[in-house]
């Protein structure tokens, strides 16, 4: 699906992710590796495949657009140090022509050391020309910016006719901010209630809906 904001083209992915083909650009939030095994260290029996389907996935994301900067939003590794570690580190060291880049979460918890180790540059925003890049959504947007953030994990709710509901992840925009699925397996959803004029494009197994309102108008303000 490609789409266009403040002038920038942008195309959403089923793979939940948004690319930026003029600047080579791939944005991804949420991965939370090494989740799976926060839940296994706990008793709770998850299953590891889980954990290989989200770094087999990024890396076959990465061979087909072969961006010159890859974006993380935030919650890239679940908190303390974990294997997944080492499966980033070969990620960023294959793709060494490629910028990583990892605006913090509020679950990137490790030192910068750590980060730089596996040639991460870090940040706590990011602002590329109109864009600001953020994990947690920005309450107050400065005057002709645009944010771009991840964290709630949206997701839109289907109703069937039948009182049947289906959730899927989507991509959420507002007039001034955007925010991205869970690139991650194993992460939920938070359920968004758009408002007229907010663009939702609900992602499938291999396509993204666009399932927008229209905007309000002047007689429906009435």
């Amino acid at each position: 699906m490609r789409i266009e904001i403040f002038g920038e083209e942008m195309v959403l992915y089923p793979e939940k992710i948004l690319f930026l083909p003029d600047r080579k650009t791939l944005l991804v939030a949420d991965l939370h590796f090494g989740k799976v095994n926060h839940f296994r260290k706990s008793g709770i029996a998850v299953p590891t495949k889980a954990n290989m389907k989200n770094a087999s996935l990024l890396i076959d994301v990465i061979n087909f657009l072969k961006p010159d900067r890859v974006i993380f939003l935030g919650d890239l590794f679940h908190s303390t140090y974990n294997q997944e570690w080492e499966t980033v580190a070969q990620i960023t060291h294959h793709f060494s022509a490629c910028s990583f880049e990892l605006v913090i979460g509020n679950h990137d918890i490790l030192s910068l050391e750590k980060y730089h180790q596996i040639f991460l540059k870090v940040s706590q925003e990011l602002t590329v020309e109109t864009f600001i890049l953020t994990h947690e959504p920005k309450e107050d947007v400065p005057a002709g910016m645009y944010n771009i953030a991840g964290h709630l994990h949206p997701g839109v709710r289907l109703k069937g006719g039948a009182g049947q509901g289906l959730m899927l992840p989507c991509f959420y925009f507002r007039s001034n901010q955007a925010i991205l699925p869970a690139f991650g397996s194993f992460t939920g959803m938070a359920k968004i209630k758009p408002l007229k004029g907010e663009r939702v494009f609900a992602i499938t197994k291999d396509n993204v809906i666009d399932l927008s309102l229209p905007a309000m108008s002047q007689n429906d303000q009435k």
